[in-house]
C-alpha cells in the first residue's frame, strides 16, 4: 500500500493568496502607519467614500468580506468617529454606515501614505507585472468557483 500524495505548500493556490495578502498588507501598513490607519481601515473608508451612504451587508459584500468580520473592522472607526452607524431608514434592523467629515480627513491624510506605497510596490515588483497581478486577483475576486459540495462530485 503506497501513502498518498500529500501536496506540497508551494502547490496549494490558497496559501499563496493568504501569503501575498499578509505580506503585502504589511507593506502597506507600514506607509499608512503615519495616518493612524491600518490597510483594512483605509479600504473600508476608500470603499464608503465611493459608494456613499450604504448597508453594513452591501459593505461586505463590496468588500469580500463576512459580515461579523466587517463589523469587527468598522467599530474602531466608529469609536475614533470617521465612520457613523446607524439603523436604515427602511428597516429598522439593518444598519447604515457613512464616512464623516473627520473620516474624509483621515482617508485624505492617509492617501499620501498609500499613493507612496504604490509607488514602491510597483518599484520592487515591477510596473508591469504588478499591473497585471491587479488583473488576475480582480478576475479570481469575480470567478464564480463552485460550491464545495458541488466540487466534490
Amino acid at each position: 500500500m503506497s501513502p498518498e500524495r500529500v501536496a506540497a505548500p508551494e502547490e496549494c493556490t490558497c496559501l499563496a493568496v493568504r501569503q501575498a495578502a499578509r505580506r503585502v498588507t504589511q507593506f502597506y501598513d507600514q506607509f499608512l502607519a503615519p495616518s493612524g490607519l491600518r490597510t483594512t481601515q483605509f479600504s473600508i473608508l476608500s470603499k464608503l467614500r465611493r459608494l456613499g451612504e450604504t448597508t453594513i451587508n452591501e459593505l461586505a459584500a463590496e468588500m469580500v468580506m463576512d459580515r461579523t468580520t466587517l463589523g469587527r473592522n468598522v467599530l474602531p472607526l466608529e469609536r475614533e468617529g470617521l465612520i457613523s452607524i446607524e439603523p436604515g431608514r427602511t428597516d429598522r434592523r439593518s444598519k447604515t454606515v457613512k464616512l464623516t467629515a473627520e473620516g474624509r480627513k483621515r482617508l485624505d491624510q492617509a492617501r499620501e501614505g498609500w499613493r507612496a506605497a504604490q509607488t514602491a510596490f510597483a518599484g520592487g515588483f515591477g510596473e508591469e507585472r504588478t499591473l497585471l497581478l491587479r488583473s488576475l486577483l480582480r478576475e479570481a475576486t469575480e470567478t464564480e468557483l463552485p460550491e464545495a459540495s458541488m466540487a466534490n462530485q
